[in-house]
């Protein structure tokens, strides 16, 4: 976008302001109201970038100071449980469906960009972020009152329906910072392998687990081929990609015996798509999409037996509002970072809160079994 708008431009604002407030109106906000939820534009150019690049736009938009909302996350939600988004698509969002179409932007060359662009930014952000553990994931709200404690209740019960037992061998498919394996070698006695893509990661988790009998690898998952007691994978799934489903849950298989469990615990989208959000894609994580029930259901099909499927959604809005406040009240502690990173970022948190609150985007924990449990599977909750 140009500096300053051309005469024609100039011309076409009031009716552009216009179509963008009609279409604003089907969500209930508006431009220059008075409720925390409404727009407040800053630049008038602002409904021709709208309308011509949808959520991109909106994003970057934000990010640039053309707009802002009392309350961000009231703004977004308004807008997707509107569904307007699917009133306004830009260009970028069919390009990124070409082009998930035609190419793996999963493959194990490509597999650690995010690792280098998001995990990597710094662990002085997530530390900030995450509170006293380093979960980058949903907690478990349904007992506990802050952070901390659903991420502690979300780690005990997924080593609950593991059925950990001290002994035990597991493996952390995405591992990130190394607490979930410590979580379980501390409280069940067991050993394990994670492996990620984030070199920082790594390098956190290995002095976190140290003196535990836990091994930390930076390593694609497809190189996985040994046997595990026990297999689980928390927000990793996301970066995998429907090309590469099958493979996925084929190494899974392959690392388990009979007898074994998989858990896998995801963000879940509510229809099959092939690629995400631009604005998502562009600046938070390149190469990701959400999977479906079907999808999941398909790559796993012939595999494994589907012992449960447990849906928590509504606590990542939770714990995104946590997160949040937690960077917010944080900023002057991080230097490092600008203040558009800080407008982006904010309006990561935000738009994220939003979908889980519209009940666009789902959380799931899938567990999974090679044959069945003899006599049924009882899941904890």
């Amino acid at each position: 976008m140009s500096a300053t708008p051309s005469p024609a431009t100039v011309m076409r604002i009031p009716h552009l302001r216009h179509r963008l407030e009609r279409l604003l109106a089907h969500a209930d906000v508006r431009v220059d109201g008075d409720r925390d939820w409404d727009l407040q534009m800053h630049d008038p150019r602002l409904p021709m970038r709208l309308l011509a690049q949808g959520s991109l736009g909106l994003g970057e938009s934000y990010m640039d100071g053309w707009w802002d909302a009392r309350s961000l996350d009231g703004l977004l939600y308004h807008l997707l449980d509107a569904r307007i988004d699917e009133r306004v698509r830009g260009i970028a969002a069919y390009l990124d469906g070409l082009r998930a179409q035609l190419f793996n932007l999963q493959t194990r060359s490509r597999s650690f960009t995010v690792g280098e662009r998001h995990y990597d930014l710094g662990n002085d952000l997530y530390a900030a972020m995450l509170g006293k553990r380093l979960v980058y994931s949903c907690g478990y709200w349904r007992e506990a009152t802050t952070l901390d404690e659903a991420q502690e209740a979300k780690l005990d019960l997924v080593c609950r329906k593991l059925g950990l037992q001290p002994g035990m061998r597991v493996l952390d498919i995405g591992c990130g910072w190394g607490e979930a394996l410590k979580f379980a070698a501390e409280r069940y006695g067991v050993s394990g392998v994670g492996v990620t893509i984030s070199r920082e990661q790594a390098d956190y988790a290995r002095r976190l687990c140290d003196g535990l009998p836990i091994e930390i690898r930076v390593q694609d998952y497809r190189e996985l081929d040994e046997k595990f007691d026990r297999v689980f994978s928390i927000g990793m799934f996301e970066h995998v990609g429907v090309k590469n489903y099958r493979r996925y849950f084929e190494v899974a298989r392959t690392c388990l015996p009979e007898d074994g469990l998989f858990l896998l615990h995801s963000i879940g989208s509510n229809q099959s798509q092939h690629h995400t959000d631009p604005w998502i894609a562009r600046y938070i994580f390149p190469n990701s999409m959400l999977p479906s029930a079907a999808q999941i259901a398909r790559a796993a099909e012939g595999l494994f037996v589907m012992e449960d499927w447990h849906g928590f959604g509504p606590d990542y809005d939770r714990t995104l509002q946590a997160w949040r406040d937690n960077v917010e009240a944080a900023w002057p502690q991080l230097p490092s970072y600008d203040e558009r990173f800080r407008r982006m970022w904010r309006f990561y948190l935000s738009g994220s809160m939003a979908s889980f609150r519209a009940r666009r985007i789902q959380l799931w924990q899938v567990m999974l079994s090679p044959r069945g449990i003899r006599g049924g599977y009882i899941a904890p909750r």
